[in-house]
């Protein structure tokens, strides 16, 4: 299979999908198909990028949950941060919009700045919402703090786990091996990537089966009973991309 895209961005986006996909394929062989490379045509203006890997036959029906939660579980639980830290060592994209992903030790930091990220690159295709901004104000400054900073506050220890950062039913290949594409990955607290199955515009990863198959592979971080309050919130990191990426849609307004 081979992906292409063009001038600077198109550069960050195979490099990006590249190194995340190379990473989880190291750790959980099948879940994404095979890398081979990255790389730049020889010829062709504008200047235009590529990334290859195994082509791998479609199927877009529902995977079976166990299967499926246990495996990006498994992701979550290999994938450990080189730095102790939460981020990535280059630029990753969700869709094609870019990750903010520089280094932070504090996982409320880092995901108040991806958020902002997210908001600023919204704004930009849909312009600026006054009520959003003031809402966004109040999320950053007041709710992740208190929300995701009691995770790693009184003591408690946040492991950064690696995620694909776009695991949803649109990059689910295969269902009977589990396989995904268009990943965008960095190192987050790993329930960031149940947010995306939360969404509107999703379809069979809602359904409370895939959740709590997935909580019986990896346990809910303390307090457990806040859960349910950070799925909410990650959420909207996926949802405010999605309106990013799709300009008038709805998703903006939820």
């Amino acid at each position: 299979m081979i992906q292409c895209a063009s001038e600077d961005h198109g550069r960050t986006m195979m490099l990006g999908e590249f190194t995340s996909v190379t990473k989880i394929h190291s750790l959980t062989p099948g879940l994404v198909p095979e890398p081979y490379g990255w790389g730049k045509y020889k010829a062709g203006f504008p200047d235009t990028y590529f990334f290859l890997s195994d082509f791998v036959d479609m199927d877009t029906s529902a995977p079976e949950p166990a299967r499926f939660t246990a495996r990006v579980a498994e992701l979550h639980r290999k994938g450990t941060s080189p730095n102790c830290m939460f981020g990535f060592e280059v630029t990753t994209c969700d869709g094609k919009l870019p990750h903010t992903v520089a280094w932070e030790k504090s996982w409320a930091t880092f995901f108040g700045k991806l958020l902002r990220g997210v908001l600023k690159l919204d704004s930009e295709v849909n312009g600026v919402w006054e009520e959003l901004e003031v809402t966004a104000d109040q999320v950053v400054n007041g709710v992740i703090p208190r929300l995701l900073g009691a995770l790693q506050a009184d003591g408690r220890e946040l492991k950064p786990s690696l995620i694909h950062g776009d695991c949803w039913e649109g990059t689910l290949l295969a269902t009977n091996d589990v396989i995904l594409y268009d990943a965008g990955s960095y190192y987050a607290h790993n329930e960031m990537e149940l947010g995306i199955w939360r969404c509107q515009w999703g379809k069979f990863f809602r359904a409370q089966v895939y959740f709590k198959s997935y909580l019986r592979n990896y346990e809910a971080a303390e307090p457990k009973e806040e859960w349910e309050d950070r799925n909410r919130l990650y959420s909207l990191k996926y949802n405010l991309n999605y309106s990013g990426g799709h300009p008038g849609n709805v998703t903006r307004q939820t």
